[in-house]
């Protein structure tokens, strides 16, 4: 997944060029941090971070560059889905032009399963269309710098209450059921192991239709 990132953000000219050629930080590995891959069989065509900001857990990387937004609203008690990192394989993204929703799916569960306030973007300027449409997001922060990258971004937010049904009636494909919330977001007992492959439950949905 580092590999990945750092592939697709490197080639498109947001990332300066690293002799590792991977792309992590200390966010990835914060208590409130998740980490996933979409997989085309067997292989790794994307990959997206999510973290659950809240009152106890105000970890994330929007809070960085909007933190003086943000902090105000966590200690009212909200709590925020922050997506970061959702990098595609360069090779693969013309041939699969569903990836951008498949995997932001999941912060679409995330925002289901922690009863988030709102899911929270750090979204360059090209990208804004694609989350106003999408997700019903609007502009709450200014454009800022965003390190390491070398495009100012912006904090888009939406709010899940006022956003959620509409969104799964134009999009029955982010429906999910809780069985599938639990296995991608639960963390496991101790002793126990996390799910290594989890199949998205949209499709029991429209079967049961």
């Amino acid at each position: 997944m580092y590999r990945l990132r750092y592939k697709a953000y490197h080639l498109n000219g947001f990332l300066r060029e690293s002799r590792e050629q991977k792309m992590t930080d200390d966010f990835d590995d914060t208590s409130n941090s998740y980490k996933f891959g979409v997989f085309i069989d067997d292989n790794l065509v994307c990959t997206v971070r999510i973290h659950h900001l809240s009152p106890q857990e105000p970890y994330g990387p929007a809070m960085t560059t909007f933190g003086d937004v943000l902090k105000p609203r966590l200690e009212r008690g909200e709590s925020f889905i922050n997506p970061t990192l959702l990098a595609a394989d360069p090779e693969l993204v013309a041939s699969y032009k569903a990836l951008p929703y498949v995997t932001l799916r999941l912060g679409l569960l995330a925002s289901v399963h922690f009863d988030a306030t709102a899911c929270i973007g750090v979204i360059r300027e090209e990208h804004t269309a694609f989350y106003r449409r999408i997700f019903g997001a609007v502009q709450v922060g200014e454009p800022r710098p965003y390190p390491p990258f070398t495009v100012p971004v912006m904090l888009y937010d939406a709010n899940v209450a006022a956003n959620r049904n509409w969104i799964l009636r134009r999009f029955p494909f982010f429906h999910s059921t809780a069985a599938e919330r639990r296995m991608l977001f639960a963390k496991p007992r101790k002793g126990e192991l996390a799910p290594l492959t989890i199949l998205p439950t949209a499709k029991y949905f429209h079967d049961a239709a």
